[in-house]
């Protein structure tokens, strides 16, 4: 029976990871997405926070680790998550979020050479080529228009904002981050998420909330299943030695998300935009598969 249950958690990751961004579709129309950010934040963070007491995990012991892990929080967890919640709020479809997000694997690639100085393989390069031309033709032809496919083109540029804030944030945490406690340092990302999303919400004004069933239920479901749940099952998988293998999953989150999506709401894609997002995931695929020689 284990070996059944650990042969799913790569499918259970990409569910409860493609299920965010139809998370933010389903909540709203019961919340303002800045407001219902920032008190999903502040409650991961207190559930994490217990976590990490019960478990007994290492915590920084200078204030330097904690600065550094809050900083990943505010590009990962704060400008990302507000970032996607407001994009899909302004009418940007769930799929086309989570291929814009799914893009950032590819954007990290592209820039860990001259950033950290690690070599490329012309076969990573021809992936992340071939991912952006997918993106491409998901979005262009659709981008601006007035019918019910239309992109939101200030939507979508909030959504891209935030994939490059969260490629900002992958980028600090493997260079601030290494040898963190995981469980920990996700608490403190959540505590610095916090941090920025509540002042956030103040400034712009979206502090509305509309108590009912569907708001209780999602913010349930983006608290406990999609954040904690998603983060133990990132744990379970890190613990089977399959942190490379994480990175490769990502790129069935579009579709998933896309599916879920036209079930629940009845959001569709076009011919050429399934076409575009299936060699999208072609390109992140090959861009994630580990370099074959050692990185300088």
């Amino acid at each position: 029976m284990s070996s059944v249950l650990s042969s799913l958690i790569p499918a259970a990751f990409v569910l409860i990871w493609a299920s965010g961004f139809v998370a933010a579709r389903y909540v709203a129309p019961y919340a303002e997405p800045l407001a219902f950010v920032a008190v999903r934040l502040a409650l991961v963070a207190l559930v994490l926070a217990g976590i990490a007491l019960a478990l007994r995990a290492r915590w920084p012991r200078t204030m330097a680790g904690w600065r550094d892990g809050m900083v990943a929080g505010v590009l990962m967890q704060g400008i990302y998550v507000a970032g996607v919640f407001w994009s899909v709020h302004r009418g940007l479809p769930a799929g086309i979020a989570a291929l814009v997000g799914s893009l950032q694997p590819l954007l990290t690639a592209a820039v860990s050479q001259p950033l950290l100085g690690e070599r490329v393989e012309p076969r990573r390069w021809a992936g992340i080529g071939l991912g952006f031309l997918g993106a491409g033709l998901v979005l262009g032809p659709k981008l601006g228009a007035v019918d019910a496919a239309g992109i939101p083109p200030v939507a979508l540029a909030v959504s891209v904002a935030a994939m490059l804030a969260i490629t900002a944030g992958t980028l600090w945490q493997k260079r601030k981050g290494a040898g963190a406690d995981l469980v920990s340092n996700a608490c403190l990302q959540f505590i610095g998420g916090t941090a920025f999303a509540v002042p956030l919400a103040l400034v712009a004004g979206e502090t509305h909330l509309s108590p009912s069933l569907p708001l209780g239920l999602g913010m349930a479901w983006s608290v406990l299943v999609n954040s904690v749940g998603g983060i133990l099952l990132l744990l379970a998988l890190i613990r089977r030695g399959a942190v490379a293998g994480v990175a490769s999953l990502l790129f069935l989150v579009p579709p998933v998300s896309a599916v879920i999506a036209y079930l629940l709401f009845g959001e569709t894609l076009t011919l050429v935009q399934i076409a575009g997002m299936t060699v999208a995931a072609a390109g992140v695929g090959l861009a994630s598969r580990p370099q074959t020689r050692a990185t300088r």
